[in-house]
């Protein structure tokens, strides 16, 4: 099996491994028998480079590309593994920045042969193809984002010098516990033996379990002490604020000196230093245009109020979801005095918008084929004076950032 171009690789990918993103369940299989064997196979290349653990239900992957950003400018060769991707696969594995070649895609996935009898899923594959490519590359530090919860994630192979957990919300129940604390067991399950960690957002429901761990563990435990944050970023979204404050105790833990002016410095450039894309991004001005991934209870409750602080004639939602968040939930957070534009994302694991606009308590509701035509239609109705926002899903966001006139 031998690919001539990356667009033949990655289609490859999406099409004949399993794809949790897209498919959910079926693609589920936790473990870290998989990626250990990969591993073995690449020569171990998570042993080449220390790394910075970083989970979470929310934040993770601004706290990533905002470490991120503060290591680049102090001159370390910074690795950064997130996911998912929004519009390229290659945004997912980056180094200073830049996304991994089309070319280094094709040449690992055109040696998949050696790997095929490991069975891995796609999740699995790209940690693996980010830990190969941050060997061969020589970063001097990896930032890497769990997938999902911490304990079985395929990320937990890395040799952390620092684990964080940004906060615990109500996600992925099915698959990590249907109680805070049953889910911050595994993803507090990331701590590693003399390694600090920091809890971005302790509460009485969680700080117990992640002391309880730690303690076993072994692991040094930090939670951030001031309210305020000293700091401010270039990522507009309100709630940015917790992940700065969270972002600022783990300055305080890392094995290296840092300047401040060079950390200020760095944090008013996140996005063009890391590529960060989806996170309250302002699209267009007249009339506003404001995309953000948020896609669970705990993010929603995050974005809307901001949202309802912008002046607005009226405002005009696009929505769509996967089949499985709670969409009724959902629904309830959001202003009922808005327009919905209803769809849905274009991957197997979407909510079909019929039966989204026929459970859709809010009144003024039309449902389209597709994001494109729902956005269209959205744009078409406002004027200057109105604010559209486009969201429910990251698959909506990617979709909206593919569109010619947003990439």
């Amino acid at each position: 099996m031998t690919f001539n171009t990356y667009e033949d690789a990655t289609q490859w990918l999406f099409n004949q491994l399993p794809v949790f993103q897209n498919q959910g369940a079926v693609a589920f299989k936790p473990g870290l028998d998989r990626i250990r064997a990969l591993c073995s196979i690449l020569g171990n290349p998570q042993s080449a480079f220390p790394a910075i653990h970083v989970g979470g239900t929310n934040g993770k992957g601004s706290l990533s590309h905002m470490l991120a950003a503060v290591l680049q400018a102090h001159g370390f060769k910074t690795g950064l593994y997130t996911s998912p991707h929004l519009v390229d696969f290659r945004e997912r594995i980056r180094i200073d920045g830049r996304m991994i070649s089309k070319e280094e895609v094709l040449e690992f996935v055109n040696g998949y042969e050696r790997m095929e009898a490991v069975e891995p899923t796609f999740f699995e594959l790209g940690v693996a193809m980010a830990l190969d490519h941050f060997a061969r590359h020589r970063v001097d530090i990896a930032i890497v984002e769990v997938g999902m919860g911490g304990r079985l994630d395929a990320t937990a192979v890395v040799e952390s010098v620092l684990t964080v957990v940004t906060n615990i919300g109500l996600d992925h129940t099915q698959y990590l516990g249907e109680t805070r604390p049953l889910i911050a067991a595994e993803k507090a399950a990331i701590a590693r033996s003399g390694v600090p960690m920091v809890l971005g957002e302790p509460d009485n429901d969680i700080l117990p379990v992640f002391e309880r761990i730690c303690g076993t563990t072994g692991a040094p435990l930090y939670v951030p002490t001031v309210e305020a944050p000293a700091f401010t970023t270039d990522l507009l979204g309100a709630y940015q604020k917790k992940n700065l404050r969270t972002l600022q105790e783990v300055l305080l833990h890392l094995p290296f000196n840092l300047d401040e002016q060079k950390t200020r410095n760095a944090l008013q450039h996140v996005a063009r230093l890391t590529g960060l894309r989806g996170r309250w991004e302002i699209l267009k001005q007249s009339p506003l245009l404001i995309t953000d991934t948020a896609h669970n209870a705990e993010g929603i409750r995050e974005v809307m109020p901001q949202l309802l602080r912008l002046p607005a004639r009226k405002r005009r939602i696009v929505w769509g979801m996967v089949s499985d968040k709670p969409a009724e939930t959902i629904a309830k957070l959001l202003p009922h005095d808005a327009v919905y534009y209803l769809c849905t994302p274009n991957v197997p694991r979407g909510l079909k918008v019929e039966t989204l606009h026929a459970d859709w308590p809010h009144a003024d509701k039309r449902w389209f084929s597709s994001v494109a035509e729902a956005c269209a239609q959205a744009l078409i109705d406002a004027d200057d004076a109105d604010v559209v926002y486009v969201g429910g899903s990251t698959f909506v966001v990617a979709e909206l950032l593919s569109m010619d006139v947003f990439s």
